[in-house]
């Protein structure tokens, strides 16, 4: 089998993670996938994507999702069962989808948790992007065109989900440094800099 590499961005809200994952995949002509996994998964299941879109937003609501959680273990529910299309199981999908797409491609990844799903995979880079919170703040209120306290609370919202979320498939803490190969300061490195730094790492990983 070729030695397809697997990169995992994980990234805290405003800090760039997409735009280091764009500078990577352009200059290693590498696809990168975020949301297109929704549409692959829905593809490989037959689950209506809007399921999955909606599951990702019920994620960010749901108490239980919070209180519990479901740590990932490879399993698929049939759909013969009533939790085929389960929030749970729909995350099953895009695991099976990342575990199939690593076999005939390397590629970049965002979020979904794939340092966790994809651990085995001996030529995995994780790597967790992050920044100070001024610069961040910035970040946001560029990209959202909005004010400040705007900014400042989708930030808090999405970084509590991240965790959450992460916790809930990984039974892991997000920011952990232990779960990552690389951890990189975007306040510090500007998105090129970050995006050479991985480079390097992959080219050590593949020398392995």
């Amino acid at each position: 089998m070729e030695k397809n590499f697997v990169v995992t961005i994980t990234r805290t809200c405003g800090s760039g993670g997409t735009s280091v994952a764009k500078i990577l995949s352009e200059d290693l002509k590498i696809n990168y996938y975020d949301r297109m996994l929704l549409r692959l998964a829905s593809d490989d299941s037959g689950i209506n994507e809007s399921l999955f879109a909606a599951a990702d937003e019920d994620m960010k609501k749901s108490t239980l999702f919070k209180a519990f959680k479901k740590v990932y273990n490879g399993e698929i529910i049939s759909a013969e069962k009533d939790e085929f299309t389960s929030n749970d199981n729909l995350f099953n999908y895009q695991a099976k989808v990342m575990k199939e797409l690593v076999k005939n491609e390397s590629f970049i990844v965002i979020g979904r948790a794939a340092d966790f799903v994809l651990r085995e995979h001996p030529y995995l880079i994780r790597v967790f992007i992050h920044a100070d919170a001024k610069s961040c703040l910035h970040h946001e209120m560029d990209w959202l065109q909005s004010d400040e306290k705007t900014a400042a609370s989708r930030i808090e919202r999405a970084n509590k989900h991240r965790s959450e979320y992460y916790k809930h498939f990984t039974g892991r803490e997000w920011m952990d440094a232990r779960n990552y190969d690389l951890c990189l300061d975007t306040g510090i490195y500007t998105y090129k800099e970050c995006a050479e730094m991985i480079k390097a790492l992959i080219r050590v990983k593949m020398s392995l």
